[in-house]
């Protein structure tokens, strides 16, 4: 079901109906599968220069070339890793490290550390700004965000905002957006000045962790723990649409060229696709996939997704987690038209 929010919307709706038929939406499945070493991951990136696939691990993160697949590798050393982001113009990856509250960066050849930045209580998500060569850091438990000069390596600015920090992205000029899980809405701030701005309250999105902002119609969508999606007009700071999706989602990974959003749904075991180019965004398939397969990543040359997750057997105690299988780790690869 949508909940749809503005009258402009819904009769730019009725001009497309009016208009020629949307373009179908590509078919994507499962077309294969990368075995890596066992243990916990969280989110997972593409270098969009080369194509290699980031995983973030407890101890490390796990290197995966598409063109190699049996050559994985395990590179770097974090306590409790939760993202990974690639840094092509500075040659360097960055890591926040969420069990002694630092980010790393590493050589993406070796994992060689070239800098410990400290930054706040439980660093979670992260991404990069190459046009300002700035890294904004979210600082779940602490409620803050560090803002990182990368050339000087140094935290330049820290914006505090509220604890239950989840996934962020850069918004228009210095607009900064974060979801807050806790609390079920955006935080806004300004990255230049560490102004904190009015936050954007999510009406009927439980717990939001992942997160896209469409640049080129200034949407941001959300993934919610209640099996919901919120699209949020960014420049109205209105939710305009709320969206069945799949449960367990922890990612929302945009494809901008082909105008779709993919959120991940760990416990449904599916892939949600929103397509983005009607005048509301809409679901317009659910692709199976496998248990735990909440987060991911695209490359954006190609359209690949990946989606790290393993075999899981039932809980030990009642109403535990499930229990990875020894020896399953595996990253999906999800490709349209397979």
């Amino acid at each position: 079901m949508i909940r749809f929010f503005t009258r402009t919307l819904l009769a730019a709706a009725s001009l497309t109906l009016i208009g020629t038929a949307p373009t179908p939406a590509p078919r994507y499945a499962v077309t294969g599968s990368i075995a890596g070493p066992d243990g916990g991951w969280d989110y997972a990136s593409v270098d969009a220069t080369t194509g290699q696939i980031y995983v973030a691990r407890r101890t490390g993160v796990t290197v995966i070339d598409p063109a190699h697949p049996l050559a994985v590798r395990s590179i770097g050393t974090v306590v409790r890793g939760h993202a990974v982001v690639p840094m092509p113009d500075q040659n360097l990856l960055l890591v926040t490290s969420g069990g002694d509250d630092s980010v790393r960066l590493m050589d993406p050849a070796d994992g060689r550390e070239a800098s410990r930045i400290d930054v706040g209580h439980n660093p979670d998500a992260a991404f990069y700004d190459a046009t300002h060569r700035r890294a904004a850091i979210m600082n779940a438990k602490s409620g803050t965000v560090s803002v990182i000069d990368v050339p000087t390596r140094k935290v330049v600015r820290t914006i505090a905002l509220k604890p239950g920090l989840e996934f962020g992205q850069a918004g228009p000029g210095d607009t900064l957006f974060v979801n807050n899980e806790d609390a079920n809405e955006i935080e806004t701030a300004n990255l230049a000045t560490g102004a904190v701005g009015p936050a954007i309250p999510l009406p009927g999105c439980e717990g939001p962790a992942g997160l896209a902002y469409d640049a080129r119609r200034h949407l941001l969508i959300s993934a919610c723990a209640n099996a919901k999606a919120a699209v949020i007009d960014a420049d109205t700071r209105r939710e305009v649409a709320l969206l069945d999706i799949g449960r367990g989602a922890d990612a929302v990974i945009l494809d901008a060229r082909a105008r779709l959003a993919f959120i991940p749904c760990g416990r449904s075991g599916s892939l949600t696709m929103i397509a983005l180019a009607s005048a509301i965004p809409t679901v317009v398939a659910t692709i199976p996939t496998e248990p735990g397969a909440r987060t991911g990543a695209i490359d954006p040359r190609t359209g690949t997704l990946y989606l790290p997750t393993a075999r899981f057997s039932p809980p030990v105690t009642t109403g535990g987690r499930p229990v990875a299988q020894t020896g399953s780790f595996h990253v999906l690869v999800v490709k349209a038209g397979g």
